[in-house]
């Protein structure tokens, strides 16, 4: 059965290591090099984290590898993989899912780093939404295994299974509460599950609000904001948390299609509160983000220019190619040349 938390759709957590979202119970450790850190008393995990690059990072702290057709596409996400997984948040091995006689995944490989702002990328209809509900929990893939912080998740998440890694997933609607006010659909399950008073969440939705660059909204209904707004909405509700627990916000945001429908200066908005909520931005109110990793789904060029600094492109259900955002329109590969050239179906839009 799946919890309450999920039907606050807008931001949704979902994770087997995960508590409903609007809480959180990840350490939030500082890295260093070789040493475990036992998380707060609300955590059974031994939590591993580095602060030097493993080998094969470049400067940025991501893999440096540039993939070619020489490869399979089956082996290229496992190709300059740095050896020490320590600070893997989320991996998917092999992974497969069909809708009928409809095979959407047909064996995706990757790995979701602390720190990482990923891009997923790719024709329409070859999986990319499909992903990123595998991994919030929301699907059961048919075949191979996903792990959230080295530990198999099996089947759908459930209400005893939310404990650890935090992830929100924002959908690319919003799907904003069209009854409720902004206030209402921020704190919605601070309301529904916290010990939190009226006042504190009030306190608490107004200063979320104003990270994500909007103020004097909360009396609002969805029905009076525009497409922008209801995206930085549905944010703010996604990372706002339980400020009287020893938790903190989530760990991982799955972003789907976070720019779709918006005019290119609301998109500029909403790819810039991308990276400010992420650790290493700054939001609204000039404090330091706090959303370890990211994982954004979309067609535009300027979402992959403003908010990826690595990419993963799926091409018939499989990773053909992965690396660096500014590798991508230099690949030698056949398939991401096509792709960027928009010979094929769902092309960045430039």
């Amino acid at each position: 059965m799946l919890t309450k938390s999920l039907v606050s759709s807008g931001s949704m957590l979902l994770s087997p290591l995960c508590i409903p979202y609007g809480y959180a119970s990840s350490p939030g450790l500082p890295f260093n090099n070789s040493l475990c850190f036992k998380g707060r008393k609300d955590q059974r995990n031994i939590v591993c984290a580095c602060v030097a690059p493993p080998p094969n990072i470049g400067s940025d702290g991501f893999s440096a590898t540039k993939f070619t057709d020489s490869y399979k596409p089956e082996e290229l996400s496992r190709i300059g993989e740095p050896e020490d997984d320590c600070d893997v948040l989320i991996e998917c091995r092999n992974v497969y899912k069909s809708f009928g006689e409809k095979h959407i995944l047909r064996g995706v490989n990757f790995k979701i780093r602390h720190g990482e702002a990923v891009g997923i990328i790719g024709p329409s209809g070859t999986g990319k939404s499909t992903i990123l509900k595998i991994i919030a929990g929301l699907l059961a893939p048919d075949g191979g295994e996903v792990y959230i912080r080295g530990k198999k998740r099996d089947g759908l998440i459930s209400d005893e299974e939310m404990s650890g890694l935090r992830i929100g997933l924002v959908f690319q609607s919003a799907a904003l509460f069209d009854s409720l006010t902004v206030r209402e659909n921020v704190g919605f399950l601070l309301y529904e599950n916290s010990s939190m008073s009226e006042e504190q969440i009030e306190d608490l939705v107004t200063e979320t609000l104003a990270a994500v660059g909007l103020k004097g909204v909360e009396d609002r209904l969805p029905s009076e904001l525009s497409g922008g707004m209801k995206k930085r909405v549905a944010l703010a509700r996604s990372i706002i948390f339980d400020t009287t627990k020893e938790t903190i916000e989530p760990e991982v945001l799955l972003y789907d299609e976070p720019t779709a429908g918006l005019d290119p200066i609301a998109s500029t908005v909403v790819e810039d509160l991308i990276r400010s909520v992420h650790i290493k931005g700054e939001d609204a109110l000039g404090k330091p983000g706090k959303i370890a990793s990211y994982v954004v789904v979309t067609h535009q060029h300027s979402t992959v220019r403003r908010a990826v600094d690595r990419l993963l492109f799926l091409h018939e259900g499989k990773v053909v190619w992965q690396g660096m955002t500014h590798e991508f329109m230099t690949s030698t590969n056949p398939i991401v040349q096509q792709f960027a050239s928009g010979s094929l179906d769902g092309p960045i839009k430039y």
